[in-house]
């Protein structure tokens, strides 16, 4: 199914556990105005959306966040999960956000390069598709 204009979108690696946790602790967790759909970043509309960014988004290796007409990776795009969720996640963005960026995309680089070691990898892709 196609992600609908103006709809936010999070493109998660499909061969990652974490990944799958991410989504899987989101979803139940969404505020009742959170309008997000999770995708493979090797999915055909993944491919599309990262096409049209900078090379340096494209080669970036990451977690990619589409929410409101920008584009976040890394850390930011992790960290601005949050914002869909309900209140008592919501108020972890401003403290988590005071980390200075440096430091953030040090610890998610370092979370991401030992993802797999943690994180069993899921048999089949099972973010949900609407």
């Amino acid at each position: 199914m196609h992600i609908s204009e103006g709809r936010d979108a999070l493109l998660l690696d499909g061969d990652c556990g974490l990944c799958h946790g991410l989504a899987n602790f989101m979803d139940p967790r969404l505020h009742k105005e959170a309008d997000i759909a999770y995708r493979e970043i090797a999915s055909k509309e993944g491919e599309e959306l990262i096409s049209g960014m900078e090379i340096w988004k494209r080669e970036a290796d990451t977690v990619y966040l589409f929410r409101g007409g920008e584009v976040f990776v890394k850390s930011s795009a992790a960290i601005r999960c949050l914002l869909y969720l309900k209140w008592h996640w919501k108020i972890w963005f401003p403290i988590l956000w005071l980390v200075p960026l440096p430091i953030r995309d040090m610890a998610y680089d370092l979370v991401a390069r030992n993802r797999h070691r943690f994180f069993a990898r899921p048999e089949v892709c099972t973010f949900r598709v609407d």
